[in-house]
């Protein structure tokens, strides 16, 4: 699948960047986010839309007085990225570039951002920041004799299948047991564990080519199984946001438009959840000095790595400064020497090891537009 999951070490390397001469584009392919194709199936359209945005932001730093030297080595670091023809054989859905003199750091993702450049004295690293901690996108798994199919769901409700490589021809013969609706097989001659055996074995061989394509990513994975592979791949499954909560319905009677829906319902449920303990979590913290819902505290705990996990609504947009000691002062208006308070407070957690969610102001406490819980008293 070819795609680039940012680790903690790359927001923080992309975030306390600076250089006068900054350039950050997001290149997505044109159209809505349900026909966008992926970007390995027309590699030279986004080639075209970074070269342009580039060069757009290259001629705004000559009108800065930019040293030539300096443009020369973000268009030759850009040119480069061009002519790597493995880097665009990719089913990503867009593309996250940020390059100044110092060198080029570029992510292929499967979230549909919108096509975006800015140049300045740092990285604009808040829609990738926001963009990798939604957690409303995943995948759903539809296993059954001789099919598998992957959903990626993404968080603007859009969804697409990927093509899983690496799989044998003739998987369904691995069970090599007659199609029986999914009862119970019957008994064979070589022993009732034999079946049990083949299945596991079946469900591995999925497994192995599901993870050359998600292995990395911290989305959740929903199953839908026929009843008899349901347990076996249960058992084997390795990867850890496999949710317990699975699609009941024999994925063999279900179009793509159905999995998708079934699987937003279970992913819709089980994230719920997980915010409901969040925000049960965070009042009793609250109540002994460990969490708030103050833009201000928070900045200064983040700053001192303090934070545990951070929470954001998707939508802020306030701009401002903090400076190094964590003080806000916000702006009346944005500049280029301003940034999303928000994006920034998530970049200082994230260089600290904390947690961060963007998520909606409805899942927020108390209305607030960012909430912490802290790792020890205020």
């Amino acid at each position: 699948m070819s795609i680039d999951i940012p680790s903690a070490e790359d927001f923080a390397e992309l975030t306390q960047h600076r250089h006068p001469a900054s350039v950050t584009v997001y290149v997505a392919p044109s159209g809505s986010s349900e026909s966008r194709s992926p970007i390995g199936r027309n590699p030279e359209a986004a080639q075209l839309s970074l070269r342009t945005a580039v060069g757009e932001g290259v001629a705004q730093l000559a009108a800065a007085e930019v040293p030539t030297e300096d443009l020369d080595r973000i268009t030759d670091a850009v040119d480069q990225l061009v002519d790597d023809r493995d880097f665009w054989s990719t089913q990503a859905r867009s593309l996250a570039v940020f390059v100044s003199p110092l060198g080029l750091r570029a992510f292929r993702l499967m979230n549909n951002l919108r096509t975006h450049s800015g140049v300045g004295d740092r990285f604009d690293a808040g829609p990738l920041i926001r963009a990798t901690t939604f957690a409303h996108s995943g995948f759903v798994l539809a296993v059954t004799k001789g099919s598998v199919r992957l959903l990626v769901l993404e968080s603007d409700a859009s969804c697409h299948e990927v093509e899983l490589t690496g799989l044998p021809e003739d998987l369904g013969l691995e069970l090599q047991t007659a199609d029986n609706e999914g009862r119970m097989d019957r008994q064979r001659a070589d022993g009732a564990l034999r079946p049990k055996i083949q299945r596991r074995d079946y469900c591995s061989t999925v497994q192995e080519a599901v993870l050359r394509q998600i292995n990395g990513s911290n989305h959740p994975l929903v199953l839908a199984a026929s009843p008899d592979l349901e347990p076996a791949y249960r058992e084997i499954n390795t990867y850890r946001r496999l949710v317990e909560e699975g699609i009941t319905a024999n994925p063999a009677s279900l179009g793509l438009d159905d999995l998708a829906r079934r699987g937003r319902d279970v992913l819709d449920r089980n994230y719920a959840a997980q915010l409901a303990d969040w925000r049960e979590q965070f009042g009793t913290l609250r109540a002994h000095g460990r969490a708030s819902a103050k833009l201000r505290e928070i900045a200064k705990a983040a700053t001192a790595g303090q934070v545990d996990v951070l929470l954001f609504d998707l939508t802020a947009e306030r701009e401002g400064t903090i400076d190094e000691y964590g003080n806000v002062t916000p702006a009346d208006e944005p500049s280029a020497h301003t940034y999303g308070l928000a994006d920034e407070v998530a970049a200082r957690v994230l260089r600290t090891g904390g947690t961060v969610k963007a998520v909606r102001g409805a899942d927020l406490p108390d209305g607030a537009r960012i909430a912490a819980t802290f790792r020890s008293a205020s």
